[in-house]
């Protein structure tokens, strides 16, 4: 079976876009509302990140854990956030390699935001079987594509959560 190289998933969020892209656009937040992301280390603080904008993320999966080093590369307030991971390790992400890439999306839809949240496996130099070996030894026994729409999934709805419990949201 061929790799599926992208998964989408969409949630609706009683807030403005602006208020949801404000809140995604901080990766140090990340790790409030996903369940592998730990936050993040962004140079210049908590403010949205710009494109360009380089940080690290720091990641766990059971007691495994990992740092990234991610790019953004889209940066729309209200409408679009995107940055791509091109670096991994343990303590310090050396190891250069196109990983993935993550995108959010937001539309105004009945009062409220729908939030795409899009997944794009950027190993396409691995031989697919390689990858799935790989991917099934890391994941527990699933592709990428299946474990990581669990993992958006988790991440919109803690989302959700969060901005409509927030009165300013």
């Amino acid at each position: 079976m061929p790799r599926e190289f992208t998964v989408s998933r969409s949630i609706r969020i009683d807030a403005a876009p602006q208020a949801v892209y404000e809140q995604i656009s901080r990766p140090a937040r990340m790790g409030r509302w996903s369940p592998e992301n730990l936050g993040a280390t962004v140079p210049g603080g908590d403010g949205p990140a710009e494109v360009g904008t380089v940080f690290e993320g720091r990641n766990k999966r059971g007691v495994f854990r990992w740092t990234t080093r991610c790019t953004v590369t889209e940066a729309d307030p209200g409408r679009r956030f995107a940055f791509r991971v091109h670096a991994i390790g343990l303590r310090h992400p050396k190891l250069k390699s196109p990983i993935a890439t993550w995108e959010y999306r937001f539309h105004r839809a009945e009062g409220g935001t729908k939030v795409t949240e899009t997944w794009t496996d950027d190993r396409r130099s691995w031989p697919d079987p390689v990858a799935g070996v790989f991917d099934r030894i890391a994941t527990g026994g699933s592709t990428f594509a299946a474990f990581q729409i669990r993992n958006i999934d988790r991440t919109l709805r803690n989302l959700k959560r969060e901005l409509e419990q927030r009165p300013e949201a």
